[in-house]
This record gives structure tokens, sequence and C-alpha cells, in this order.
């Protein structure tokens, strides 16, 4: 079992010209420490401003995921390997709603499409990726916790606001989790072979490379919507949230960081529960203390290998294709269905009442899943086109 500690808010570090440490998190919040001494480490990296740990911070691969660090240098691996990885909302009118026939007839996301038209286009200009523009997997969701859903909003905090997104109690919403696929561990991979974790060489090609990643990685979101839309006969609209949570930008005269962590400066986000829980539509309005920045999702609470082993002692297959909210997860990788059950994450609930009890967010709608695709089954006779 990891080892837990609660934070207290602010938590400063003694010299004076150190990064500051500060995590958002209630003494009933589930924060490993192991992931608080990651946030000290990145502070005391040369050139570092401020570490802002979310509600859902946990231990990552060199840095902790649900972060927000701003350092006068550039660090190519505070951003990762998923440079535009994001989730977008969009609207879904459907005439009528049967889960069991809609999930039989969702596209396979693990096969890529060929772009046309205005998005082939920009994909093509997009000269800063140097040809990864054309690596394959545009139109695919990727493995790990990304993921499309089809989900129903379900209470409505602040229905002033809801109305002004377009969206009701009841209403229909696509959900898609994924980013710039291989893009983005390609640009860091190039990065970490010369120059480790060390700063980036050339702060100006860099972040050329990684706003195209990121921009990569929107239009992904948008085409694997329509693909789904197109699939199970439904008409999409434009997405009401579409933000990055792996990101670096220029703000203030430093740069801002963002390893799981979404933009909270007046913006709507989509707070990911799991595939069995409710998720979160706050508006957040996020202070310069927490960068500008709230938490993403849930956030794990077990690593994989944890998750594989306890689950697989607790649960069939069969039940982990059903969640406690009646729902249903098309994934045709066993492993993933472990790693990926929702007991593996942190409680929703809990991560959005940090976010409201330290004034980042403020609660707008929840939206419940009806239908999570992880990754292509095929077991029930279907075949890959």
């Amino acid at each position: 079992m990891p080892s837990r500690t609660s934070p207290r808010i602010p938590v400063p570090v003694s010299a004076p010209d150190q990064a500051t440490v500060t995590v958002f998190a209630s003494p009933r919040s589930w924060i490993e420490s192991s992931a608080v001494d990651q946030c000290h480490q990145v502070a005391s990296l040369p050139g570092m401003v401020h570490v802002a740990g979310m509600p859902d911070l946990h231990p990552g691969k060199g840095a902790p995921i649900g972060a927000a660090m701003t350092s006068r240098v550039l660090y190519p691996h505070l951003v990762g390997g998923d440079i535009g990885c994001g989730i977008a909302v969009f609207p879904l009118h459907l005439r009528k709603l049967a889960p069991e026939r809609l999930a039989r007839r969702f596209p396979d996301l693990d096969e890529a499409v060929t772009p046309e038209g205005e998005v082939l286009e920009e994909l093509q200009a997009m000269d800063a990726l140097g040809g990864l523009d054309r690596m394959p997997g545009f139109g695919t969701v990727g493995r790990g916790n990304h993921f499309v859903e089809l989900a129903r909003v379900d209470t409505v905090q602040a229905p002033g606001h809801a109305e002004r997104l377009g969206i009701g109690r009841g209403d229909l919403v696509l959900v898609v989790h994924s980013g710039s696929r291989g893009i983005g561990e390609h640009l860091l991979r190039a990065h970490t072979q010369e120059h480790g974790a060390g700063p980036a060489a050339d702060p100006q090609a860099y972040l050329a490379a990684h706003d195209a990643a990121v921009r990569w990685g929107q239009l992904n979101r948008r085409t694997i919507a329509a693909r789904v839309a197109t699939a199970i006969g439904a008409r999409v609209a434009d997405p009401v949230v579409d933000l990055c949570h792996n990101q670096v930008e220029i703000r203030d005269g430093v740069y801002l960081h963002r390893k799981g962590a979404a933009p909270g400066d007046d913006r709507d986000v989509l707070v990911a529960g799991t595939r069995g829980t409710p998720s979160a539509l706050v508006a957040a309005h996020s202070p310069a203390a927490a960068n500008f920045s709230v938490a993403h999702g849930a956030g794990r609470k077990m690593s994989r290998s944890d998750a594989l082993r306890r689950n697989q002692a607790k649960h069939t297959v069969a039940e982990l294709r059903r969640t406690p909210v009646g729902s249903i997860v098309i994934c045709g990788d066993r492993q993933l269905l472990f790693e990926e059950a929702p007991s593996a994450y942190k409680r929703i609930e809990q991560v959005v009442d940090d976010l409201v009890t330290h004034h980042l967010a403020t609660p707008v709608a929840t939206t419940v899943p009806i239908i999570t695709y992880k990754t292509q089954d095929l077991s029930d006779g279907r075949r890959r086109r």
C-alpha cells in the first residue's frame, strides 16, 4: 500500500530563491507521499518558480501527474510524452438511445483513418513536426487512460451556466480523451536522448513542434467524435469543452508546464471520473497560486501493476464490462480492463470538493457514462474493416 499524506496549503520551502510548492488537497484526500516528494524534486530544478499540485496528484514518470509548474527554464520532461492530450465534450443528438445496439455499432477506433479536406491541409502545413504529422494513428484513441464515452448529463448545479453552454439534464454528450498519439513521445525522446531531463536546448523550436502536436491532438479528438457519430447515426455539435492538459505555455514571462492539469483561467473543464462513476463539468477560476490550473480527472490511487493484481483477484472480465452505474465497457484488452477499473482511481467527488474548497472551480453539471470505449472488442465476431 503506498504511503499517504495530506499536505495543507501552503507548503513553503525554506530557501528564498527556491521554488514554492502548494498542494491543493484536503486532509481527507488520498495523496501519496511519493507524489508530494516529486513536487519538491521538481521545485529543486534550476529556474523553477512554483509547483502547484492538484487534488488528483499522483506519481508520474519523471514528474508528478496532476501538477502545474512554472519556471524560467523550459523543461520538456515536465510536459511528458503525451503532448496535446486533452478532453473534449461534444453535445450529441440521437433519435433513440439503445445502449446495447449502439455499443455494437461503435467504430474500430484502433484503426486509423486518412484525413481529408481542410483537416488534411492543416496537418500538411505542420512543418514544425518534420513529417511526424504523417505518422499512422490519426483518428485513433490510444491506450492507457484514454477513452471515448457516450454519457448523459445527470445533475445540473448551475442551470444558468449549463444553459449558456447549451446543455441540460438528460442531454447526451460524447466525451473524447486522447492526444497526439506517438507524436509527443517522439518529441520527448528526441530531447531526452540528447539532454536527458535537462532544459530544452532550443525553446523556440520545441515550442513550435509542441504547439503543432497540441493542434494535432485537437483535430484528432474532433475526428474521433465525427467517426463515432457517423457510426451510431447521431448528430454531433461543436464541443462545449476542448482543453489540453499536457502542455506548456508562456505566461507572465515564465514557462507554465502542465502535466495532467487542465487550464483553469475562466475555462469550462470536464474533470473526468471513471468508466463507473460520474464526471464533473466545472467552471474553473483558478488563481496564480494554483498556476491558473485545475484537476483533469479523478487521478490514480493504484499503480497499474497493483490494480491488475488486486482486480484480477476481485473481479471477472464479465463483471468489469458492466459498471456500477449500469454502463457498458467496450474493451478487448483484458489487462487494460483490470488496470483501468474504477477502484484504481480516487473518488471524483473528493477531487471536485477540494477544487471548490480551495476556490479553484464551481460545479456546473455531472455526466454519467452509458458506453465507454477503451479498445475494440472482437470477441463477439466483429472484424476490423
